[in-house]
């Protein structure tokens, strides 16, 4: 009598070969091993407002439990147009021009998937958030990498490079303002330069705006959305998790013209379909009071301050942290490792965990500068530094 073979599994063909397991989990794991300080992944570890879980709850309470439409909550939706008009005075259809999405990396991902074909080009900033490049893959398209520079200034965008890879393939090209990982905001000029380089074509952009209302020292968040050139070609993603301190609600939005936001649904509805119902009404409630979001800059500054100051005297140079909550330090005066090493050395030796910036460049280039969050607790960072500041 004859016994079947083992089960056997197939060979699955990756469709993302290059893509394992990402520098954040590592690293966040690394620190729990370690018990050290975990500065590396960017999230808070405070909690958010009582009111903001109270109004989600109060949404439960009320029956808002089934599946909203497709696009989001109406009433969060025009909450969401409500606040771009008054920030940054552009006028979107609540309709039409705005989505709800499962966080920002969902929105991200959809926007890359609904307009990059096989073969297209988009051009990506390096060092960029990890998402943009395996979506892009996914998509069949092409990345194309400009890498910002460094000076005394700290991080920039080349934008002649940038003119330099345009092609007649390019389809898109990807922005990220205030910038993870360097903590830089793109000024006025950037955005008049962005505007100069694709005036006439069909190139379409993606702003990832997520840190939008963590910008410092009195500046103003320069979104796309404050420039009707650029608006009229963009999407423009931002995130309720990184605004409201919430980052494993995962609830974010979309903002684009018509006819864009159009083939963005067409994916949204077979990827995600719609997001969480209750969370929806919550925040829309939440967002009556603009004072949470208003009141975030100097809420981070301050954080940012006292981390740097606790640095200065350190061997760490401090690079400029405009925006964001993540600040990048070099530490060549130190040690000679490579990042990954250095970071690793912080997490295990000096029981603070980092972020290598080369991470976040596609051929992981080494610049001798790590990334740490300060969206922390002040005892944490107090902790933190009190280990940094015996290097």
């Amino acid at each position: 009598m004859s016994h079947p073979a083992a089960p056997v599994t197939p060979v699955l063909n990756s469709r993302l070969p290059a893509v394992g397991t990402t520098v954040f989990t590592r690293m966040s794991a690394l620190a729990v091993q370690a018990q050290a300080v975990n500065l590396g992944q960017g999230f808070p570890d405070f909690a958010c407002e009582r009111s903001l879980i109270q109004a989600v709850s109060d949404a439960m309470q009320a029956d808002f439990n089934q599946y909203p439409m497709m696009s989001g909550a109406p009433v969060l939706r025009q909450a969401i147009v409500s606040k771009i008009v008054a920030l940054y005075g552009h006028q979107y259809d609540v309709e039409r021009e705005i989505t709800v999405t499962a966080g920002a990396t969902q929105a991200l991902t959809t926007a890359i998937l609904c307009c990059v074909h096989p073969g297209d080009e988009v051009i990506v900033i390096e060092p960029s958030y990890d998402s943009y490049v395996p979506a892009i893959t996914l998509s069949g398209g092409v990345p194309v990498l400009v890498q910002m520079e460094t000076g005394a200034g700290g991080y920039s965008v080349p934008w002649h490079k940038v003119a330099a890879a345009v092609t007649p393939r390019t389809r898109l090209i990807i922005i990220n303002t205030p910038h993870n990982p360097t903590g830089s905001v793109l000024r006025a000029s950037d955005l008049q330069a962005l505007a100069d380089i694709v005036r006439g074509s069909d190139i379409l952009l993606l702003s990832d705006e997520v840190y939008e209302h963590m910008v410092y020292d009195g500046a103003r968040h320069e979104s796309v959305c404050r420039y009707p050139e650029l608006a009229a070609r963009a999407f423009v993603v931002s995130s309720f998790g990184k605004t409201y301190h919430v980052t494993g609600w995962k609830v974010g939005y979309v903002a684009a013209p018509a006819s864009l936001m159009a083939e963005f649904r067409k994916v949204h509805q077979y990827n995600v379909f719609t997001v969480n119902t209750p969370m929806q009404h919550g925040i829309a409630a939440y967002m009556a009071d603009p004072q949470p979001y208003l009141a975030l800059p100097a809420f981070y500054q301050r954080k940012r301050d006292l981390f740097r100051a606790g640095l200065r005297d350190t061997r760490f140079e401090l690079l400029p942290a405009d925006g964001t909550y993540f600040q990048c330090v070099r530490y060549d005066k130190i040690s000679g490792q490579t990042e990954a090493e250095f970071a690793e050395w912080l997490t295990t030796e000096i029981k603070v965990a980092a972020i290598p910036v080369s991470a976040f460049y596609l051929q992981g280039k080494e610049s001798g500068i790590v990334r740490f969050c300060f969206a922390k607790q002040d005892a944490t960072l107090t902790l933190a530094l009190e280990r940094l500041q015996k290097i």
